[in-house]
């Protein structure tokens, strides 16, 4: 069953148990797996899905960072929630110190030694842990072992 399979089937279930929030959040991604395959003219595969969840899930935290700063904790909290639905639908992230194993095995690997080398490490690690990581985590990770 793919994703978007997955995700109107539990859009059915959760209309008839009444979760107003995972209905609306479901219908949303339903909607932009639908626009993202018209876009591109044809279905999308498993990794395409994952990525257009991957974006929303990335505007939720970028969204949640932005009211807590504005000191609007209902909105933080509903955007949280939202978040919680979708990264229900995301394979599993890779924890840090996982991320830093695979970041220290690229920085052998590359021979990168400076901050001059991050675009080369960053390509290759994102290559490699592409929604398996927080790309600001390995961001974070790559700047402090190159610096």
């Amino acid at each position: 069953m793919s994703l978007s399979e997955k995700i109107a089937q539990d859009l059915k279930t959760a209309m008839k148990s009444g979760q107003r929030v995972r209905v609306d959040v479901l219908r949303m991604l339903k909607a932009q797996i639908k626009n993202t395959e018209i876009e591109k003219g044809r279905a999308l595969t498993e990794e395409e899905e994952i990525g257009v969840l991957q974006s929303a899930a990335k505007k939720r935290r970028e969204a949640i960072e932005l009211y807590r700063k504005g000191n609007r904790p209902e909105l933080a909290q509903k955007e949280a929630e939202e978040l919680g639905v979708i990264e229900s639908y995301l394979p599993k992230q890779l924890s840090r110190e996982e991320v830093e194993a695979i970041v220290a095995e690229i920085l052998a690997q590359t021979g990168a030694s400076s901050l001059k080398d991050l675009g080369k490490v960053m390509k290759e690690a994102m290559g490699r842990l592409k929604g398996k990581a927080d790309g600001k985590l390995v961001q974070e990770i790559v700047r402090s072992k190159l610096g």
